[in-house]
């Protein structure tokens, strides 16, 4: 909670309803948590998502690489995080009936929402992931309070798991956030036949495979007059929108040189 009140009880439940927290979906969803009600709780990061089109309030750096990797996906058709287990009843009778403390607030006896970190939305249905680091695992109460998780997603039917640095690849997530990085070429360019040109002229270059990524990016700057930066953001936007193919499990390298086939790999720095 923030720091002018901390106490969690019925009226700011009610409160988070009214906001319509918990509710909605792409654009129109509002997190049950969000950053301002922890304004010291460490490494959090506000993001805006390309699947959503709004801004994602993240509460760690794995919550963060995670994302990242789900934006990405073409199977995302909807992210929502920290999602409330909003039945609070259904929730405390799955404690109860597995030996579990719930969450109570100390001063207000009133229950806590629970949350599951995402709530993603596929073409097969909905998908539930907690993300924890491994060694969080190994604490007791962490272990309750997601088996309280588990048993309320699978009473719902939907598929839910547990989400790790393990199963987060590193490289990709830094690539992905890189591409996010930095202006728009839309932005930079607003004119949009000399926005077709450039792409159509990059992508003839990185196709044919004779000039490396950096190269191309100066040679296009060079040719339509654009500033500094102009190129590199391009390049990204090319790749974002899939017109150009990358191996993201490999770190993105602009000194190799193109395939010949518009397809490219390597290493940034």
């Amino acid at each position: 909670m923030s720091k002018r009140s901390r106490t969690w009880n019925e009226a700011k439940y009610r409160k988070y309803l009214t906001e319509g927290r918990g509710q909605g979906t792409l654009a129109d969803y509002k997190p049950w948590v969000q950053i301002q009600d922890f304004p010291s709780k460490g490494v959090v990061s506000r993001v805006r998502g390309r699947t959503t089109g709004r801004v994602h309030h993240l509460m760690s750096n794995l919550e963060l690489r995670y994302f990242y990797l789900l934006d990405w996906s073409d199977k995302s058709a909807d992210i929502r995080e920290q999602f409330p287990l909003i039945e609070i009843s259904d929730a405390i009778e799955i404690a109860d009936r597995c030996g579990i403390r719930y969450p109570y607030d100390n001063v207000s006896g009133f229950p806590y929402v629970l949350t599951t970190d995402f709530l993603i939305t596929t073409e097969d249905g909905y998908a539930a992931r907690s993300v924890k680091p491994s060694t969080e695992l190994s604490r007791p109460r962490v272990r309750e309070k997601l088996e309280i998780e588990r048993r309320y997603w699978r009473a719902r039917g939907v598929d839910w798991r547990i989400v790790t640095e393990n199963e987060i690849s590193g490289t990709k997530s830094r690539n992905i956030e890189w591409l996010l990085s930095g202006s728009d070429f839309v932005e930079l360019v607003p004119d949009r036949e000399k926005i077709r040109d450039c792409e159509d002229f990059f992508i003839s270059l990185y196709g044919d495979g004779d000039y490396t990524v950096i190269a191309a990016i100066r040679h296009v700057e060079k040719a339509y007059g654009l500033a500094d930066g102009a190129g590199m953001a391009l390049f990204k936007m090319l790749i974002r929108q899939k017109r150009i193919a990358v191996d993201l499990n490999r770190q993105i390298c602009l000194t190799e040189r193109g395939s010949g086939d518009g397809k490219w790999s390597g290493t940034y720095s």
